[in-house]
């Protein structure tokens, strides 16, 4: 099985690499960049492309399945525009290219919240993302909307290191309807991102069309 990991450069999109060439049913993980890694690996590909011109790249979109876990945050990308671009153009570039290609399936990092019709900035991209993903019509999407993100990150986020401090207590009051909205490792979202891509692989997720992963789905997923 050929997966692709979007976003390989990430919290979690960097763990989820790891865990995949780990894992025996994945031959090959292709991992594209903008600037070559520092490590390797020999089911490794990560080829150095230009996300603004990816369908000069179109061969390496050849995969069995892609995962995205493209993100950034308005501050560093600099303005909402450029925002979009990585969070929603890109994404669903690479989608479009991936499900051209043959690509069966697709496993989207979205986030709790998203909706297009939300009147927060954030939560309405990734909700027309979700939409647009749903509109390329892959046998098999699962989306992921996980709240705040735990995991030791290579930038300072301000406001994650405050959850990061807080939610370990904040997420035993969350419980019933408000489950969803605890915090979740990575490491977690990775686990389970490996799984489902190993049931797809196995023919155990067929039949299954859209699925929308929330806290409890993730966990049951990642097998906690």
């Amino acid at each position: 099985m050929k997966v692709m990991v979007l976003g390989s450069t990430g919290l979690t999109g960097g763990l989820l690499v790891k865990k995949l060439l780990g894992n025996p049913d994945v031959t090959s993980v292709v991992a594209p960049v903008r600037r070559p890694l520092e490590w390797s690996h020999p089911n490794l590909e990560a080829p150095v492309i230009d996300f603004d011109d990816m369908g000069a790249h179109a061969g390496i979109f050849h995969v069995d399945v892609l995962v995205c876990c493209l993100g950034t945050t308005i501050k560093k990308a600099g303005s909402q525009e450029a925002f979009r671009q990585v969070d929603y153009s890109y994404a669903l570039n690479a989608a479009s290219l991936a499900k051209k290609a043959g690509a069966k399936a697709c496993i989207l990092m979205s986030a709790i919240g998203a909706s297009s019709k939300s009147s927060v900035f954030y939560s309405r991209v990734k909700g027309e993302l979700e939409d647009a993903m749903r509109a390329l019509e892959f046998s098999y999407l699962s989306i992921y909307q996980p709240s705040l993100l735990l995991g030791q990150r290579q930038e300072h986020r301000t406001a994650e290191g405050l959850g990061m401090a807080v939610m370990p207590v904040a997420n035993r009051a969350l419980i019933g309807p408000l489950r969803k909205y605890r915090a979740i490792e990575a490491e977690t979202i990775a686990a389970a991102m490996t799984n489902e891509v190993v049931r797809i692989e196995a023919g155990r997720s067929v039949g299954v069309n859209v699925s929308v992963r929330e806290y409890s789905d993730i966990v049951a997923l990642a097998g906690l």
